[in-house]
């Protein structure tokens, strides 16, 4: 592996999987989805104004990925979440959702594959969340958040259609569940957030060592790396939590 493109980088996991990647030598471009980083991390190439939830995004990339062999890597992190109850639905918010987090990425893989940056033996990683899971929605989480839980079930879909769609490129393509990550408040300390949150720097070190061992094989595929730890109705849907790996294949 030597070139790793990580669309939405400035902050969050996306941010420290670039800071991770670039220390271990590798070439990696990163993108904003405005002005990049004041202080850019050294050996992280930017691309700036990359805003998956437009069509051209993949060719933004494109037009300014300089080197000459392939991207083997692509990482897509960018997201949105907004909270709803079924009292107060947000249609404008719910339509952003969809697009950056299910209608984007295939627009984006589209023109990366037509540029010639994708091709054999290059992997996709989509991060999703298991909110997506139909599965493992359960009543003593209740309902509410539509356009949440109903983005990342639509990005479940697109992830493993694209599976199929470049399975003959020799393209590999996973979804994610990279763990709940605890916010950075103002202070630059992290909140302790749900039951087992994590920094992203110990999301994204999890989410490295489980990409070593994607390949074809996981093509198509849903997987949870730090494990059931902090999905709150594991237990109540795949039975005790002692009694499943870590990484863990979750439903859909």
């Amino acid at each position: 592996m030597r070139n790793i493109l990580i669309i939405g980088a400035t902050r969050g996991l996306g941010h420290s999987l670039a800071n991770q990647y670039a220390k271990k030598g590798l070439t990696v471009y990163a993108t904003a989805r405005y002005s990049i980083p004041q202080t850019p991390a050294h050996g992280i190439k930017w691309i700036a104004n990359v805003d998956v939830s437009h069509e051209g995004a993949g060719r933004r990339i494109a037009a300014h990925w300089d080197e000459e062999t392939k991207i083997d890597l692509l990482v897509i992190c960018a997201g949105y979440f907004a909270l709803e109850t079924f009292d107060e639905p947000h249609w404008d918010k719910e339509v952003t959702m969809y697009k950056t987090c299910a209608i984007g990425p295939v627009f984006l893989v589209h023109h990366l594959v037509k540029a010639g940056l994708l091709k054999k033996n290059s992997r996709v990683v989509l991060v999703g969340s298991e909110s997506g899971s139909i599965t493992l929605r359960h009543e003593s989480q209740g309902g509410g958040n539509y356009g949440g839980h109903g983005s990342k079930a639509a990005l479940n879909m697109v992830g493993k259609l694209l599976s199929m769609d470049l399975k003959h490129k020799g393209i590999a393509v996973a979804i994610v569940h990279t763990g709940y990550l605890r916010k950075e408040n103002k202070e630059g300390f992290f909140e302790h957030g749900e039951k087992g949150a994590v920094k992203p720097d110990e999301a994204a070190q999890s989410l490295a060592e489980w990409i070593e061992t994607f390949d074809m094989s996981k093509t198509g595929e849903f997987w949870a790396p730090r494990g059931p730890a902090d999905i709150q109705t594991v237990e109540a849907v795949l039975g005790p939590i002692e009694t499943l790996p870590s990484p863990l294949q979750l439903p859909w």
